[in-house]
């Protein structure tokens, strides 16, 4: 079993251009917003699922509507949603901005919502091998304690944990003070996925961040591929060629696709990450960049099913 924590939430997406102002009224008006499912650690456990994963959600989730279909997703999909909490308060928004390359930013919506309180659960179910969290759930309080203790208190009983950073710069208040938190789960972490920018954004030397326990880091460079740091060496494959829609959810694939993969290498096992040859380490990057691509092809958090990566080259 993988258990997936953190925020499931709704984006709010462009869907169509701004309808025109009339003749002299100044600048056109505001596009249509239409609403997805999302949130990092609610689209990895999605793709997960799509991917023939056994994988349980963590997280505190809205009983309002939006919480009720986040939910019917993920069951739909074969998501474990046992460790979900419910609380009344409403679900996170996300307002999405589509630049013309693809890329996302995004503006949140997230004062007194549900997943804010989420609580340390008790005992993960006894077959958990992995745990992955990150994103937004690890930056807002109280919830992030939560989150923190629950990666703490995994690690410390020998499950592989997973960590996405996925930094969201305008929910940290103290650049500073969450970087020194970053470097402290650092022991606590087996494998760490995140983009370069937010390598850049976090201040540290990858290299370094495995010498304080990880035992990779694999680090996404949108159009030139994906790259893995370990102790015994570097390897990297190009990225897929894909015609571009957006790049939302590509990276939450990613973090899927390297968990189903290291699973199917037997990796799945706390220092399993580093016992893994370059041959074998290709191969898992070269799976995570099939998947995402199939996701940046398409508009919006839409990860692939396992019979769409079937025959990718």
């Amino acid at each position: 079993m993988i258990v997936i924590a953190g925020e499931a939430l709704i984006d709010l997406v462009p869907s169509a251009p701004p309808e025109p102002s009339p003749p002299g009224s100044g600048p056109g008006g505001l596009p249509a917003l239409a609403p997805r499912l999302g949130g990092g650690p609610f689209n990895t456990a999605l793709a997960l699922g799509r991917l023939g994963a056994r994988a349980a959600f963590c997280s505190r989730v809205s009983s309002d509507r939006f919480g009720t279909e986040l939910l019917r997703a993920l069951r739909a999909d074969g998501v474990d949603t046992a460790l979900v909490q419910r609380g009344p308060e409403p679900t996170t928004l996300a307002v999405a901005e589509i630049g013309a390359d693809g890329s996302a930013g995004y503006r949140f919506y997230a004062e007194g919502t549900a997943d804010r309180l989420f609580e340390l659960p008790g005992p993960l179910p006894p077959d958990t091998r992995a745990l992955s969290l990150g994103t937004c759930s690890l930056v807002l309080e109280p919830g992030a304690s939560a989150y923190e203790a629950l990666l703490r208190r995994e690690a410390a009983r020998g499950v592989l944990t997973a960590l996405d950073p996925n930094i969201r710069a305008e929910l940290i208040p103290d650049a500073d003070a969450y970087r020194a938190r970053f470097r402290s789960w650092l022991p606590s972490v087996g494998l760490v996925k995140l983009s370069v920018e937010d390598a850049e954004w976090l201040g540290g030397d990858p290299r370094a961040w495995l010498e304080a326990g990880p035992d990779a880091v694999v680090l996404t460079r949108g159009g030139d591929g994906l790259t893995v740091l370990t102790r015994d060496g570097e390897w990297s494959v190009p990225a897929e060629p894909v015609e571009v829609v957006d790049t939302i959810g590509a990276g939450d694939t990613v973090n899927a696709a390297l968990l189903h993969r290291l699973d199917a290498h037997g990796a799945l096992v706390r220092g399993g990450p580093r016992r893994l040859s370059g041959e074998e380490w290709r191969d898992v990057l070269a799976y995570a960049s099939r998947a995402a691509a199939v996701t940046c092809s398409r508009a919006g958090a839409r990860p692939p099913y396992a019979e769409e990566l079937t025959g990718r080259s």
